[in-house]
């Protein structure tokens, strides 16, 4: 006798989610790619640096109330604790650079759906400290003893 059975077909086939890029990944990609052309313009370096932190300000003021009044706070303490680095969008991002090379960002919550915001720092942030050290803080809220944190990781990571 034959068997007619046919396989059962498997429980992990059916579970698993697609694999890539996420709406929101790709919208960031994307961003980058405009950000990566816009930077090859011609123009002044006063220019090309008013147009940068013209860019970061409008992307601060499209966010949501709460990451939008943190951003503001952290473009003032970014500024004010190390001037010599450049605010532009990174991902779509506000963050600040030293030399063109991006040293910390700030994301939304709203940028990958995420329960917080995030301030965060590159590898040419000098912040090493031992064999291991954070390079991202959580925000829900932006208190006075937060900004100072802030400017202090700023000061040191801008060297």
């Amino acid at each position: 006798m034959a068997n007619t059975r046919k396989p059962a077909a498997s429980s992990t086939a059916t579970a698993r989610k697609p694999e890539g890029f996420t709406a929101e990944e790709r919208a960031a990609m994307k961003e980058r790619a405009q950000e990566v052309r816009a930077s090859t313009r011609r123009t002044s370096r006063a220019g090309k640096a008013a147009e940068d932190e013209a860019a970061v300000l409008a992307k601060i003021a499209e966010m949501r109330d709460s990451d939008r009044s943190m951003a503001e706070r952290i473009h003032a303490v970014v500024k004010e604790s190390a001037p010599h680095l450049a605010p532009k969008l990174w991902y779509g991002m506000p963050a600040y650079a030293r030399d063109g090379k991006v040293v910390c960002f700030f994301q939304s919550a709203q940028k990958f759906n995420a329960r917080y915001a995030t301030f965060g720092f590159n590898d040419t942030a000098n912040l090493d400290d031992g064999t291991m050290w954070p390079t991202a803080y959580a925000l829900t809220e932006l208190t006075a003893d937060g900004e100072q944190r802030i400017a202090a990781l700023v000061k040191k990571a801008a060297g």
